[in-house]
C-alpha cells in the first residue's frame, strides 16, 4: 500500500497540550475506523506549527477524505518514492 507525507498547517501545534494531543489521536483513529478501506496511520511528528503524518492509504483521495471527515488539515500530501537512512549507504553496488 502507498505510504504518504501529510503536511498540517496548524498554527501554535507545538504548545498543543497532551490532552489536545489525545483528543486528536482518538478522533483520527475513529475516523480510520469508520473509513471502510485500509488505512494505517503509522506516526506524526509535531514541529513549529505544523504536524507532519506519515500513513498508508489507498491513495491521496482516501488521505483528503481521512482529513475532511477528522476536521483536520491537509495542506500537503507526498507519496513516499523511497526510504532511506545510514545503511543505504553501505546497500549500493559499490560502483560496479
Amino acid at each position: 500500500m502507498p505510504t504518504f507525507i501529510i503536511e498540517r498547517d496548524v498554527p501554535g501545534a507545538d504548545k498543543l497540550s497532551q490532552d489536545d494531543l489525545c483528543a486528536i489521536s482518538a478522533k483520527s483513529n475513529a475516523v480510520v475506523a469508520d473509513l471502510g478501506v485500509p488505512y494505517t496511520w503509522i506516526t506524526s511528528y509535531v514541529a513549529g506549527d505544523k504536524i507532519y503524518c506519515v500513513h498508508e492509504a489507498p491513495s491521496a483521495d482516501v488521505i483528503r477524505e481521512h482529513a475532511e471527515r477528522g476536521g483536520f488539515p491537509a495542506n500537503r500530501i507526498t507519496e513516499v518514492a523511497a526510504v532511506i537512512g545510514p545503511s543505504t549507504a553501505s546497500q549500493g553496488n559499490s560502483g560496479k
